[in-house]
């Protein structure tokens, strides 16, 4: 009877997935020997619970990107946003260019653009955590894969993974000798060149050394009345580099890795009053190549950075001990012209001409981190058992010490220093944790994992000088918390295609802190805040291996969020808490064979998150040329209660299709996707101007590949954005509609080399 209703029920789930083949999520295939087909999808290995496993075995939401699609997604020398709409539920945003990225799976994020700013989505690099944002934008290059992990993940993660886990596979080194070059010419000069090579140094010891180089020249132009200049933004010099030493024993090994990026560019362009009054479209007059700002010439980013990490590993008769020790260090400044316009002030009483449009005061400020370390230490006992039992435990130490500097410039005067605030935060964390696995029948596998964690701020502000006046003043705080982070989840074989999971998990972030007190008098702080998640979902092949469906639903609850007031009425952050946020929606993740010749990918996600908490409200800009849609409260304020969280598309897409022939001695390739997101808000209050269209974007590669002895050449031609669709995706709010668009269409060529 149990074999009857098991084979019923896998009837049903496998018709029901194959009157769905429009939808699916990320494909991997069945083992080479039940393959039925030689175009079978290949099984994509993931770490997503630090260990080895086939993606469609765990019981966890994951996508994972790697090869062709990861290769056009990168092209045009895009930094780390390329991901944005790539992977179900996934958006990625910054206020700061290619530096200061800022994720958000499943609605959950954090807009605030302070250099201490804690988000709900982790990046972990070659298993070490990314804690501060601008480590969070070193540069992807020579990465195996990329792995994004949705839903809470603090039991064997930690430290503020209450939305997921954003994690990056770098190409380790091997007693192979392999490597390749690329280099590739595009729109406006710009010139995006890569490549590494590794082999064996002794029969023990192998090494590979990666590099990246990317330029692209200034290229808007300054229409400022009085300070008008050619080409003077928009351009960068972008260098990186990773070493890597493996030593690999009968029974251990070593992995040595060290890392280093040095950025001189220029900020995001802000562009004051781009958006027209009463819509959310681009003005008439809108041009990409030019600004119209008062402070361009002192408009500068800089930053670098460098870190290093050892991985010991011991192979014993029935465990594994696993230590990782790393280290991270920061420093960035980054100076603009934020109201994105000229004037708004007086010289000698008498008012400068002003525009584009009204620009209430004038705004130049730079942020810094002259001082940042980060040190972690993780250590892990797995065992390696036969038996239906396996487990793992192990320890977490984080340290940061992070200095952070606020600074304002009088633009009337020629950009002298008006104010001035350091920061000064230190953080510890600490953690125990472990995971259990067991082998119910040969069919079902549930996993229970525990961790308790720890965590302390220290923190002072310390003003010298300020813009409006205030005095000097110094304000300490600190904050800290402890919670047990859990999770239960579920894998059942519905037969050897279909694999159901169930998951319900709970983490937390812990407490943060705001200093930015150039324009106010206080430090703003925000309580942990906590999430429940539950999630089921399917996995599996069909079509013998030449297709791919995995489909999950979920529903979360958080508990005091940490939400960041910014803007608003003065260039500063506020930190509150939501006392309930809700989430829900589902994911589509899908690879299919189509032929010989045609391979494709098809996912969808949908996002539904609601504030509830009539509470809180929060300052809005007092203007004419903002249409605020919230009720107001009588202190002047947007009431939040009802509103979706910001920058949290409730729908994102992306398909690709990819087409080879063999042509000659090599292969003809010709590539598309097309990615989508649907509307933003882009604060948590909710405007006409502010809320962010549908943004698509299309991209094409062609191109031709051929072998001649150890050698494989490849000769491509791509474009980014096809259409050319151009829109606002972020704004500053405090002082006029001024906006930040997102990156024109790319042109460009390729040429590169694998060597074996």
């Amino acid at each position: 009877m149990k074999s009857l209703k098991k084979s019923a029920i896998a009837t049903i789930i496998n018709a029901a997935l194959l009157s769905a083949a429009g939808t699916s999520i990320s494909a991997f295939a069945a083992e080479e020997e039940t393959a039925k087909k030689s175009n079978q999808l290949e099984v994509i290995q993931v770490t997503a619970r630090k260990r080895v496993e086939n993606a469609q075995e765990v019981p966890v939401a994951v996508s994972a990107l790697q090869g062709d699609n990861l290769d056009a997604y990168s092209s045009a020398g895009m930094d780390i946003r390329f991901l944005n709409a790539k992977i179900p539920s996934l958006s990625i945003e910054s206020s700061f260019g290619r530096s200061f990225p800022r994720f958000y799976v499943r609605g959950l994020g954090n807009t605030d653009f302070d250099l201490n700013a804690s988000q709900p989505v982790s990046l972990v690099v070659d298993e070490v955590v990314q804690e501060n944002a601008i480590l969070k934008g070193f540069p992807v290059f020579d990465v195996e894969r990329v792995e994004v992990l949705r839903g809470p993940q603090g039991t064997l993660f930690g430290r503020n993974t209450p939305a997921g886990l954003v994690k990056f596979d770098t190409v380790k080194p091997s007693q192979e000798f392999d490597g390749y070059g690329s280099v590739s010419y595009g729109s406006r000069g710009a010139v995006d060149t890569s490549g590494a090579v590794g082999g064996a140094l002794t029969d023990r010891l192998s090494a590979r050394v990666s590099l990246l180089w990317q330029d692209k020249d200034d290229y808007i132009d300054n229409q400022a009345p009085g300070f008008e200049a050619k080409d003077e933004q928009g351009g960068y010099t972008e260098k990186a580099a990773r070493v890597q030493f493996l030593y690999e024993g009968d029974d251990f090994t070593a992995l040595l890795n060290y890392h280093t990026r040095d950025l001189d560019g220029s900020p995001i362009a802000f562009r004051a009053n781009v958006i027209k009054a009463g819509t959310n479209e681009l003005v008439d007059n809108y041009e990409n190549d030019v600004v119209y700002q008062d402070a361009a010439s002192r408009s500068t980013q800089q930053v670098e950075s460098e870190g290093a990490s050892l991985k010991l590993e011991w192979e014993l008769k029935n465990h594994t001990i696993t230590s990782i020790s790393a280290w991270e260090s920061a420093e960035i400044y980054s100076r603009a012209d934020i109201d994105g316009g000229y004037g708004g002030f007086s010289i000698d009483d008498v008012p400068v001409a002003m525009g584009p449009g009204f620009i209430p005061f004038s705004s130049e400020s730079a942020d810094g981190i002259p001082d940042h370390n980060q040190l972690t230490q993780e250590l892990r006992l797995s065992s390696n058992f036969d038996g239906d039992l396996n487990y793992q435990v192990g320890v977490f130490y984080f340290d940061e010490e992070l200095t952070i500097e606020n600074f304002s410039y009088d633009t009337s005067n020629n950009g002298v220093l008006n104010g001035y605030v350091e920061q000064q935060q230190d953080t510890t964390a600490w953690a125990v944790f472990g995971s259990v696995d067991y082998v119910v029948s040969d069919d079902l596998k549930v996993t229970a994992g525990l961790r308790y964690s720890d965590d302390d701020k220290d923190f002072v502000a310390d003003r010298t000088l300020s813009p409006i006046g205030a005095g000097p003043k110094t304000i300490p705080e600190n904050v800290s918390d402890s919670h047990v982070s859990w999770d239960f989840s579920a894998n059942y074989k519905v037969n050897d295609e279909v694999n159901w999971y169930g998951r319900v998990a709970n983490t937390f972030r812990a407490p943060s802190l705001q200093g930015r007190i150039l324009f106010s008098e206080k430090v703003t702080t925000a309580e942990s805040e906590t999430v429940t998640s539950y999630e089921t979902g399917i996995k599996s092949d069909v079509l013998d291996g030449q297709g791919r469906v995995n489909a999950t639903v979920f529903y979360y609850t958080m508990s005091d969020q940490q939400l960041t007031a910014v803007g608003g009425d003065t260039n500063s952050s506020s930190l509150i808490n939501a006392d309930k946020t809700t989430g829900y929606g589902f994911e589509l993740d899908t690879q299919w064979v189509l032929s010989d010749e045609f391979n494709a990918t098809f996912n969808l996600s949908y996002n539904k998150t609601e504030i509830k908490d009539d509470s809180i409200s929060i300052p809005v800009p007092d203007r004419d040329t903002l249409n605020v849609t919230d009720p107001i409260n009588n202190s002047v304020f947007a009431v939040l209660d009802g509103n979706s969280l910001p920058h949290a598309p409730e729908w994102i897409s992306n398909f690709t299709l990819r087409y080879t022939k063999e042509l000659a001695d090599g292969n003809f390739f010709a590539s598309g996707d097309i990615s989508y997101r649907s509307k933003i808000n882009m604060f948590l209050y909710e405007s006409v101007e502010f809320e962010g269209k549908e943004l698509i974007e299309t991209g094409l590669r062609t191109g031709y590949t051929w072998s001649e002895g150890d050698y494989e050449y490849e000769v491509a031609a791509f474009v980014r954005n096809l259409f050319d669709e151009q829109q606002v995706i972020g704004a500053v709010d405090f002082n006029n509609n001024t906006g930040i668009v997102n990156e024109e269409r790319y042109v460009g060529a390729e040429f590169k080399v694998n060597f074996f």
